[in-house]
């Protein structure tokens, strides 16, 4: 059971580097924080100093190319190594490593420094924790006070658990006898003892802390390091139990977490599982296997992206050994950047095409921002890497070396599936065709493609071109195919597509709408129940306590919260610590998340028992229907409902108060800052610390 940890930490706005550094810090309810709110990259640390000689002992022992050869290619160039910069994009190596004297310089940006200055860089790090990091890493103690030293010791003590866990799985699967089980299934898979080794698996016993007291594991060490929690009668538990387990390892090799999943048979609801985000793992910095991969990513200048770790450890098997995968969370802007540093070429080894609309946006964004390219490998429809490399490993292979642009991968999927053989069809095609391609900003690009389409619908380009237009300026479709009716939305995200709502139409040469978020809330699909999820009237008038039809006409407004909701039943840890009981204007949603946040780790099931009749009726429908669009996404949204949803009220209030004047002004500009890349994150706090005001000092609504 997943710890529902959803109080919300502001921050949630769009732009995940924006999002994480925001998340730091919580707003008190004080004029000044409402004021401003710090979105600062820097990680705090106790001001304290280290004695000169122990940097300068860091700095010495310290192999500065193996510390940048973690997050960027290099390859030696005469005396000095080069590659790509890890801090900007570009296609053409401008980044020189001096490995004699420990500098590194980038001609494109002029970033510059030693080890302490790229790790400070990196890792969004200050000085001391940054020597702390490359002092654990070269196994030197550094002299500081206790209190000081006590999360540096801490993540270590944390590597070092971990480091034990895995091992002891990996020796309970290759000898214990309750393995048995376990190594068969595997065999059936195709994985042999090497491939065990290799890839380090491991079982966990069906024992509740076997891991625990195998290895003497205190309560502050089983939970810091994702390896345990508290149960409900007090006791340490394992975190995995019954599962073969495949540790996931940072750049350099080490142990930070574990992924597992259940046999076949087995009762446990949740197939796959993995460790809980600790100090030394997060997910969305994280890829499955690029310790293992990295070589071959480098001299390919090319990495394979999967949905999972069975995926690429058949694609492995298969010889393509620059194969990664993301950990239970779809593919972010910070895993591209982290791929960024090692290869400019990422080839998607999953339906990328079933997630649509919004994959489109987020691809090109990541090819204009972070100059890589993205490609898509064809593989049969219905498979994935894993069964494809047991099955046919050459035609996995030959799928990979033939990836095709993103663009071209989706248009040339319409238009084999097309009929050409009456005037009808072939429109059909086309418009089709087109609607893929107006999704991409570039229209140098687009008119390419537009040729291709011209020529295989044997229609005239001018015709197309007006019709592209047309569609550009229409803005996605709510009804295309490419982004309705599909779950893969790409790596990880096993709960729902991931897709983002069609953008509003708007003028030709208005910001492009492929890549916005979505602003308007009839947008979101309606979700059928209750009026969108209030509370049932008790009169038998069959209408919502907002006066509308169930069913019948589910409120926009609230349909966020309902995906919200979901993703916190199905998805917590993509919405833990980012969600606010002031963000659900809905009674009944409101009252789901409260019971939702105040469950802790106890089990869905008992929660929802415990649950009122309106909240249960509500939870039990929402625990069989999977998240539909990303966590970014939907908190944009709820914030944004909330927000004008109180401003209404407070520009009512206006009328007969300078100070509600004043307040309206600001909060309809912190609105707007929504929309903007640069500015989301901070609006989006100031207004969640503002909501949560506005609902401790007045009494709760009924959602109007």
């Amino acid at each position: 059971m997943r710890q529902r940890r959803l109080v919300a930490t502001p921050g949630a706005g769009r732009g995940s580097q924006d999002r994480s550094s925001a998340r730091r810090r919580r707003p008190t309810a004080t004029d000044d924080d409402l004021r401003t709110v710090p979105v600062d990259d820097a990680v705090p640390s106790t001001p304290m100093g280290i004695p000169d000689e122990d940097v300068a002992r860091v700095r010495a022992e310290t192999d500065i190319v193996a510390l940048i050869g973690e997050h960027a290619a290099l390859k030696k160039v005469g005396r000095r190594w080069q590659g790509l910069c890890p801090f900007h994009g570009e296609k053409t190596p401008s980044f020189s490593v001096n490995a004699e004297d420990g500098f590194y310089y980038c001609f494109g940006c002029q970033a510059k420094g030693d080890a302490i200055s790229f790790v400070r860089a990196i890792e969004h790090l200050d000085f001391v924790d940054a020597v702390r990091r490359l002092a654990d890493k070269a196994g030197i103690t550094i002299r500081e006070d206790a209190s000081s030293g006590r999360d540096s010791q801490r993540r270590k003590v944390f590597l070092d658990a971990m480091e034990q866990a895995a091992e002891w799985y990996h020796q309970r699967l290759l000898t214990s006898a309750d393995a048995g089980q376990a190594r068969d299934y595997l065999r059936s898979r195709g994985y042999d003892g090497e491939v065990v080794r290799r890839f380090r698996l491991g079982w966990a016993p069906d024992d509740w802390d076997a891991l625990c007291q195998g290895l003497k594991l205190s309560e502050e060490v089983a939970v810091g390091a994702g390896l345990g929690f508290v149960n409900r009668r007090q006791r340490l538990q394992d975190a995995f139990r019954a599962r073969v387990l495949f540790p996931i390892c940072d750049p350099s090799g080490h142990p930070v977490a574990l992924g597992g999943r259940v046999l076949p048979g087995s009762t446990d609801p949740a197939k796959y599982k993995n460790s809980a985000e600790t100090p030394v793992y997060s997910k969305r910095k994280t890829l499955y296997a690029l310790n293992w991969a990295k070589q071959e990513i480098i001299s390919t200048d090319e990495v394979v992206v999967c949905e999972g770790y069975t995926d690429v450890i058949g694609l492995f098997g298969a010889g393509v050994q620059r194969a990664v995968a993301t950990c239970g969370t779809a593919l972010a802007e910070e895993h591209v950047k982290l791929l960024r540093g090692f290869a400019s070429r990422v080839v998607l080894a999953f339906d990328a095409d079933g997630a649509g609309q919004a994959a489109a946006g987020r691809f090109y964004e990541w090819q204009r921002k972070l100059g890589i390219d993205v490609a898509v490998a064809a593989l049969p429809t219905g498979t994935d890497p894993g069964e494809l490399a047991r099955s046919d490993p050459e035609g996995l292979r030959t799928a990979i070396e033939g990836a095709k642009p993103f663009l071209q991968f989706r248009v040339d999927r319409i238009l084999d599936a097309a009929d050409f053989g009456t005037p009808e069809g072939r429109a059909r095609a086309a418009d089709a065709a087109l609607a893929a391609v107006a999704e991409h900003p570039d229209n140098l690009v687009r008119d390419q493609y537009l040729m291709v389409v011209a020529e295989r619908c044997r229609l005239e380009p001018p015709l197309l071109r007006e019709r592209l237009e047309e569609l550009r300026r229409e803005g996605p479709r709510p009804d295309e195919p490419a982004s309705r009716g599909r779950r893969s939305a790409g790596p990880g995200a096993n709960g729902g597509s991931g897709r983002r709502p069609a953008a509003p139409a708007g003028p030709a040469g208005a910001e492009d709408p492929w890549v916005r978020e979505p602003e308007a809330d009839g947008e979101w699909d309606a979700d059928g129940f209750d009026g969108g999820g209030s509370w049932p009237e008790s009169n038998g008038s069959g209408r919502s306590h907002s006066g509308r039809r169930p069913g019948a006409g589910a409120a926009p407004e609230f349909r966020p919260g309902l995906e919200a909701l979901r993703l916190a039943i199905h998805q917590p840890e993509d919405v833990a610590d980012r969600l606010e009981a002031a963000l659900f204007r809905d009674d009944l949603q409101r009252a789901a998340f409260e019971v939702l946040a105040g469950a802790g780790d106890e089990p869905l099931h008992e929660v929802i028992e415990q649950a009122p009749p309106g909240v249960r009726a509500l939870l039990v429908r929402l625990t069989v229907e999977e998240p539909r669009s990303r966590a970014d996404e939907v908190v944009l949204q709820l914030v944004r409902d909330a927000a004008r949803g109180q401003l209404v009220v407070i520009t009512g209030e206006a009328r007969t108060s300078p100070e509600a004047a004043a307040e309206a002004a600001r909060v309809a500009s912190w609105v707007q800052e929504l929309d903007d890349p640069a500015t989301s994150a901070t609006a989006t706090a100031r207004l969640v610390a503002w909501l949560v005001v506005r609902a401790q000092s007045t009494s709760p609504g009924n959602g109007s």
